[in-house]
């Protein structure tokens, strides 16, 4: 009883800070200010007003002074669902098409290429409907003839350097299953332009340099092919929904639809569902509502409203029986059981979302205590994912080393069997309503997190249900035990899916064949008269506001230990930290100890009951280890922040051995490490880190299987009873004052009169090529990864700062990137393609060039030429790079470091030896460099240079000529790249 009278007090709290008492309910109400009518609820976290213009398009804002940016998303009720059955992937294609432009940007003469694009589009229907190879390659060579001519008169990318030259940072774009999103973010100072684009964008969209995209959209469907989970997640959905869109189209589309692609359709396709009563436009951030609304309905008048039917399903028919699925690839095995859920905003729906915060929640969840802290398997969890229509319900784990995917899929079922019983605590209920409100305070201080939120909702009810998303946690509270047990026994039948992800090869796997494509022409330095006029618009500037480390923050002692803090005005909520210079490169053993403390109990607790303690009072804490740093992160309300604070010390001092935890997490990190193995992210990851330093390196230098084995508990108590001892600083987010928070802190963090010394760190020494290395790992995947590494050497020199800012800009980062234009945008040799002059984050530490590229396996060899000449030849494009110089400055005098921002930039600077806001420096650099500038840069650190080639591929799909071509090849085992 004690432990639910605590929590309901803790409740009542929280409620009070959050503005959500239970006689306060979300209540729609309406007001008009400015003109406008717009809807809104009672007590609404973000504040959102709902307006519908009168041509039906829905705008909601949601003002949130706090940075001089705007978020933006634009979003339309209309996805993969409704592509047309005989040309799947069709939505995904518009979404990538209206970054191409309009009749009046895009272009430098629209009447002269016009009659191209016509006849570029006459010629993708005859090809659609032609079967003979011979005559469709015909076909397809006129296409890429006409396509290379039409470009001439195209500008790519202007759109995304027109959302630079305004400030926009975060240019993207996704298509789901019931809609498709548009993401924007801008300085506040741009509205005007920002709307002006906007507006202009969904005028008159023009499909051009389509064929260049078609490859990319190829591509990504190849990386798709390469992707395990990707691949299990569509089985799923095909047998969950076997007459439902969700399980028989996907997003990408088929390979036999991308090859046939009608631009025909796709304009069909916009004019039917790109209509503002189908659309909604919303913005969170620092603007004035009654002006903001005003000028969107100015800018999105033209819109038309006009009927329209979306995807209407017939229902799905019961599932009745267990489904089997086996799935291959040379990923982890793993093992899902899924169900088919309920369609939004039901009352089934919310319990299947409780349910799976019941079942994991990464604490106290029932897979959390008897799967994961039990270690009877080696990873387990659940999810909901919600859809409109219906929703899935999703149980996953990974098999330990020797474990049977049938006895994990045993043991999953278990759980659930446990759930239909009532073999749970009942105030696992209350503490999830409580942690759920807690991670909507940080979710609603986000304005990207408010937006998705609200484009989320248009999309799945128009908006409609706003009030219930609101009120979902007030709604779960009222939940009981029994009204739980009684619809998992309804509920959990045999009539789930299971999947079986095995290891091994896939023979079903066929990739997107790579086309001729002549590169075409993407006129970087030209300017269209609607762009013209854009830039010519006027911008009031907006000042930078930097950080005065003497007066934005505290810094005080408490015993010996330095302390950092800044006071949180806004909420209730307090982050802790103690920051350690030491990590595995110290204590080798160090990682190990703070995954075995997950496991421990002390005299009063046991693991679980430790886990249970957190939850119920809404806190969380974790112990991280970083190569050459550690961290104890405490975090919560501050209500309990001495009980948190107290439990953690607690801990730490009492923790006592567990040996038969620590043989299964011996085991355990071994199969963690053999999976690791398999992945082919942490395989280029290695091979990177291993071009970087040479044999001997971070990545690599781990213990023996025989040296974890013999790791005892006696030497990771030790380290987790002494580890205060170490020296470290104390830093606070929070409400409290300093003097209050210092006070409390002496109290509760017991410190040593003296800290003991740090043990060495080991040394890495980076290497210096003086030759071409290509370094390759077999990896069986229908793509390559490249990346090229060169260190440039030490010690970080703050004068440089401004210069690589800008020179990543224009060359290698963004859309409008040379490395982007011309790899991808040009010549379609890429998907993902980029580059990066890294800098340290330490100031004795090296700098190192950075390159990379995902593309088909079969246009390795001239993807690699094609970043070989850039790297050793900057073009210039003065347009792109006046741009790329504006959007520098705009972003430094645009960032509003705050809250826990404010420390974290205090701690990096001082790691360079710097004690004040380096952006100070950078800034008052970006203003005087010129092209000149960049290009000596790139000339003595970039150009010419001996590059190591890491290539992650298989050598079913790779020449070894075609990367001899680029230095001596070097196969480098599993073994070499992971030290084990």
């Amino acid at each position: 009883m004690l432990m639910s009278y605590r929590l309901t007090v803790f409740s009542i709290v929280f409620l009070m800070h959050t503005g959500l008492m239970a006689q306060s309910a979300f209540q729609w109400k309406s007001s008009v200010s400015g003109g406008y009518t717009y809807k809104y609820l009672t007590n609404d976290p973000t504040k959102s007003r709902f307006y519908t213009l009168k041509n039906g398009l829905t705008v909601v804002l949601s003002q949130n002074a706090q940075n001089p940016v705007i978020e933006f998303r634009l979003a339309v009720r209309a996805g993969s669902n409704t592509d047309p059955k005989t040309a799947t992937g069709l939505a995904h294609y518009l979404e990538h098409l209206l970054f191409k432009g309009t009749d009046k940007f895009g272009t430098l003469d629209y009447d002269k290429e016009k009659p191209l694009l016509d006849e570029i589009e006459s010629l993708y229907e005859q090809y659609r409907g032609t079967v003979d190879p011979v005559k469709r390659k015909e076909i397809y060579a006129k296409i890429d003839k006409i396509s290379n001519e039409a470009s001439n008169y195209a500008i790519a990318n202007e759109y995304d350097r027109m959302m630079k030259s305004i400030g926009g940072k975060t240019t993207n774009a996704h298509t789901l299953y019931e809609g498709t999103e548009y993401n924007e973010d801008f300085p506040s100072n741009a509205v005007d332009q920002f709307l002006a684009l906007q507006a202009e964008r969904f005028r008159n969209p023009v499909f051009r340099l389509f064929h260049t995209e078609l490859e990319a959209v190829y591509e990504e469907k190849n990386s798709l092919l390469d992707d395990d989970y990707s691949k299990v997640g569509e089985k799923v959905l095909a047998a969950l929904f076997p007459t439902h869109n969700y399980g028989q189209q996907t997003v990408i589309g088929t390979i036999a639809h991308l090859k046939n692609p009608s631009l025909i359709a796709i304009r069909d396709y916009y004019n039917k569902y790109y209509v503002p009563n189908n659309m909604v436009i919303a913005f969170a951030g620092d603007f004035n509502p009654d002006e903001m609304i005003r000028k969107v309905d100015r800018a999105f008048a033209y819109m038309k409203a006009k009927p329209i039917r979306l995807y209407q399903p017939a229902p799905e028919k019961p599932l009745t029986a267990v489904q089997k699925i086996d799935v291959y690839g040379p990923g982890a095995e793993n093992i899902s059981i899924s169900y088919r859920g309920y369609a939004q905003n039901t009352r089934e729906s919310l319990f299947l979302k409780l349910i799976a915060s019941m079942l994991s929640n990464g604490k106290t969840g029932l897979l959390d205590i008897n799967l994961n802290q039990q270690q009877k398997v080696q990873t387990s969890g659940s999810s909901y994912q919600q859809m409109k229509d219906y929703g899935v319900f999703n149980l996953n784990a990974g098999p330990k080393q020797g474990q049977s995917l049938e006895e994990t899929q045993r043991l999953l079922l278990e759980q659930i069997d446990q759930l239909k019983r009532g073999n749970f605590d009942a105030n696992l209920i209350p503490a999830i309503v409580a942690n759920d409100k807690l991670n909507s305070l940080y979710e609603f201080g986000d304005n990207g997190m408010r937006v998705n939120k609200i484009v989320t909702e248009f999309i799945l009810n128009r908006g409609l249900n706003w009030d219930k998303t609101l009120n979902m946690p007030q709604a779960m509270g009222k939940i009981t035990k029994g009204q739980i047990v009684e619809f998992a026994n309804k509920f959990f039948k045999e009539n789930y899916v299971v999947t079986y992800k095995h290891l091994g090869e896939d023979k079903e796997t066929i990739k997107v064949e790579k086309p001729i494509i002549t590169p075409i022409h993407t006129n970087p330095s030209a300017v269209s008269a609607f762009a013209k006029k854009l830039y010519a618009m006027p911008l009031k500037p907006i000042a930078p506001r930097f950080l005065d480390y003497k007066k934005d923050l505290n810094l005080a002692k408490v015993g010996i230990a330095d302390v950092v803090t800044v006071q949180n005005e806004e909420n209730s909520l307090f982050s802790l930290s103690y920051k350690f210079d030491i990590g595995s490169r110290n204590l080798k053993l160090l990682p190990y100890a703070a995954q075995y403390l997950n496991f421990l109990s002390t005299d009063k607790y046991s693991s679980e009951e430790i886990k249970r303690q957190f939850y119920q009072i809404a806190c969380d804490y974790s112990f991280s280890v970083e190569n050459e740093t550690a961290s104890i992160f405490i975090s919560g309300l501050q209500e309990n922040f001495d009980k948190a604070v107290n439990l953690v010390e607690y801990i730490l001092a009492n923790c006592k051995a567990n040996e038969q935890a620590l043989a299964e997490l011996k085991n355990d990190v071994i199969k963690e490490r053999e999976n690791n193995k398999l992945s082919k992210e942490n395989i280029f990851r290695g091979i990177s880190i291993y071009a970087q330093y040479g044999p001997n390196n971070p990545f690599n230098d781990n213990l023996s299987n025989e040296e974890i084995q013999k790791i005892s508990s006696a030497e990771l108590l030790s380290i987790l009873h002494n580890f205060n001892q170490y020296r470290h600083t104390i830093t606070y987010y929070g409400p409290k004052p300093l003097a209050g928070f210092t006070t409390d802190i002496g109290k509760l963090h017991h410190l040593p009169n003296q800290f003991t010394a740090d043990p060495p760190a080991k040394k890495f020494t980076y290497t210096i090529a003086d030759k071409a290395q290509v370094y390759f790992a077999p990896y069986d995947m229908l793509q390559a990864d490249v990346c090229w590494v060169h260190n440039n050497g030490g010690p970080y020199d703050p004068t440089q700062a401004a210069k690589i800012n800008l020179f990543n800009s224009y060359f290698g980062q963004g859309m409008s990137s040379v490395v982007f234009q011309t790899i991808r945008g040009s010549k379609a040799l890429a998907y993902s393609t980029g580059a990066l002059y890294s800098s340290p984050k330490k100031k004795a530490k090296s700098y190192t060039m950075f390159a990379f590229l995902t593309c088909q396996a079969d246009k390795m060899g001239d993807a690699i030429n094609s970043m070989n000449e850039l790297l050793n030849n900057l073009p210039e494009e003065g347009h792109t790079f006046e741009l790329a110089k504006a959007n520098a400055l705009n972003e430094i005098a645009t960032n509003r470091i705050s809250k826990e921002g404010i420390i974290q930039a205090y701690l990096k600077d001082m790691q360079l030896g710097i004690n004040y806001d380096s952006r100070i420096d950078e800034y008052a650099g970006l203003k005087d460099l010129t092209f000149s500038s960049i290009k000596a840069f790139h000339e003595q650190k970039v150009a010419n240079k001996p590059y190591y080639y890491c290539v992650v591929a298989s050598e079913k799909n790779v020449k070894m000529e075609e990367m001899q071509k680029a230095g001596p090849v070097i196969t480098l085992s599993l073994k070499q790249i992971f030290g084990y």
